[in-house]
């Protein structure tokens, strides 16, 4: 594992409980930097506090709810020590919806999905930026998806808030790209983490069969990418898209 800066640092990660948040908390961890996992599963949150150790710590959250993330941004705040500012926001808490035909997608599916992965965006960010442009520096980093670039069949609500992700980080971006705020989002194409419980085997294996390299990626992949554009090194891009899509992605 190459070694990041993220020494004396603090992020908070969304959906940091399992899958990619909680890779990319152990990433940072050992770059040495300090977590705050956000979840609306608390007991899953602290529980996974435990096992990343001294450095990490939890918070319950629905992201969806903005009162809730007005609060916990208040809550994050109210910490001791290192833990008491925060220099870079992960939003990873998503959700994926039904697999069916657009016609016969329920409302209150799309509702939820929307919710939650756009929403949930929409809010963290609307509440940390007040807090993070007056730091000497921060980040955020949005977790999209490439089916926000292609659109997946039989995952419309999936894709179309996916495609909102990438573009309220580019509106973001350039919002804040004249202080010292970086906004970027990652475009992985499918992980296999505990998300793919709520997929189908068939839309599993479409999504497989679209990825050159053959194979799913990985969580620690992914971490990788997120925990560089957490850093300092990450300081001339803002608004972009990175692809974490085993060549599926080419623009």
């Amino acid at each position: 594992m190459n070694q990041l800066d993220f020494q004396g640092r603090h992020a908070v990660i969304t959906g940091g409980a399992t899958g990619l948040g909680y890779a990319i908390a152990a990433r940072l961890l050992a770059s040495g930097g300090v977590v705050t996992l956000w979840d609306r599963d608390l007991p899953a949150a602290e529980a996974a506090a435990a096992r990343l150790g001294a450095g990490a710590k939890a918070i319950g959250v629905d992201v969806s709810d903005a009162p809730a993330v007005a609060q916990a941004v208040q809550a994050t705040l109210a910490q001791v020590g290192v833990h008491a500012q925060a220099d870079a926001l992960v939003n990873c808490a998503g959700i994926t919806g039904p697999n069916t035909k657009l016609a016969d997608y329920p409302v209150d599916a799309w509702q939820q999905v929307m919710a939650v992965n756009v929403n949930g965006v929409f809010h963290c960010c609307r509440e940390w930026t007040p807090h993070f442009v007056n730091r000497p520096w921060a980040r955020i980093v949005n977790i999209a998806s490439v089916a926000g670039k292609e659109g997946n069949p039989n995952a419309s609500a999936y894709s179309a808030s996916k495609a909102a992700v990438i573009a309220l980080t580019k509106s973001l971006g350039k919002e804040l790209a004249t202080g010292n705020v970086r906004v970027n989002c990652v475009t992985p194409a499918a992980v296999k983490t505990a998300i793919f419980d709520q997929m189908t085997p068939e839309h599993i294996a479409f999504m497989l069969s679209k990825i050159p390299m053959g194979r799913f990626g990985t969580p620690d992949e992914i971490a990788a990418m997120v925990a560089w554009l957490c850093t300092e090194d990450c300081a001339f891009s803002t608004g972009a898209v990175f692809d974490l899509s085993g060549g599926r992605a080419t623009y």
